[in-house]
């Protein structure tokens, strides 16, 4: 392995070679196999006019890699939309998968390109992950792409998909403190208490001591008192002297009578709560107080 974009053999091919020579068709794959090829080079480089001129020498869009990794991979890893849709013109298969898991929507959500994840979604990509391995609202949410996983979510992503060593986008969003997305999450309609296992979103957020995130979930109706799976509510996890531990000693106590209204009625209408109030025949000084506002 040398220093080729994901560890990749040093070996490659050149523009030059026959295309009948150079691969070799793997069975159990059912795509051409090759070593790290100048399809794949121009891809994660972005050089659409080699691509471009790649793809009329005879080279394949479907090319892969021992591990299963397309030019089409490359191309959303960079966030480079003018790649990806030529290989998709080109007849590219937008649900490939790596070795890893990886589908190309998974690599958008680690570039983190808006563009790119709307291309895929255009062209039949699934937002649902084949393996718990790679899931892409998840990575998103890790990774603060906001824009992301607010059109995963438009797009029928699973906001409460609870995986057991991440546990749900929510929980893994306040763990990384990406504020934009607990937000996003949280007015999609993501359940604030759902976290990894009996660890809650809010125990997340108590061990990291982050005041900010701490009142956003207790607005959204985290529960204070939930006992993780050790019998610690999060006021028990707030490091010592932390500011956080004041924040949770005022919200001890039922919750106001026009908060608990508030929640309900955001509860009624689950996934994408935020699209469906805005579209309600209400005062706006009214739709404000249910939007958080």
């Amino acid at each position: 392995m040398d220093g080729k974009p994901g560890g990749r053999s040093s070996k490659s091919l050149r523009p030059e070679d026959s295309p009948d020579t150079s691969f070799f068709s793997n069975p159990w794959m059912g795509d051409i196999v090759s070593d790290w090829s100048p399809m794949h080079e121009a891809a994660i480089q972005g050089r659409l006019l080699s691509l471009r001129s790649l793809i009329n020498q005879g080279w394949p869009v479907n090319l892969i890699t021992a591990d299963g990794v397309s030019p089409l991979h490359e191309a959303c890893l960079g966030g480079h939309v003018s790649c990806a849709n030529i290989l998709l013109k080109h007849g590219a298969q937008v649900n490939c998968v790596t070795a890893d898991w990886h589908t190309p929507l998974f690599n958008t959500c680690i570039s983190g390109s808006l563009d790119c994840i709307t291309l895929l979604l255009h062209h039949g990509a699934s937002p649902h992950p084949v393996s718990d391995l790679a899931s892409p609202i998840h990575e998103a949410a890790k990774r603060g792409h906001v824009d992301c996983v607010e059109i995963l979510a438009a797009h029928g992503g699973n906001l409460n998909l609870n995986i057991s060593h991440l546990g749900t986008p929510l929980y893994l969003a306040c763990r990384k403190q990406q504020v934009a997305c607990v937000k996003k999450l949280l007015e999609s309609g993501a359940n604030v208490n759902e976290g990894r296992g009996l660890d809650s979103p809010l125990h997340a957020v108590a061990r990291a001591s982050n005041g900010e995130l701490a009142i956003l979930l207790m607005d959204f109706g985290a529960n204070p008192q939930a006992r993780n799976a050790d019998g610690k509510c999060p006021l028990e996890l707030v490091p010592p002297e932390s500011p956080l531990t004041q924040i949770f000693l005022e919200r001890e106590g039922p919750p106001p009578l026009l908060q608990l209204c508030r929640l309900q009625i955001r509860k009624c209408f689950g996934i994408q709560q935020h699209h469906k109030i805005n579209e309600l025949f209400l005062p706006e000084e009214l739709k404000r107080f249910l939007l958080h506002m």
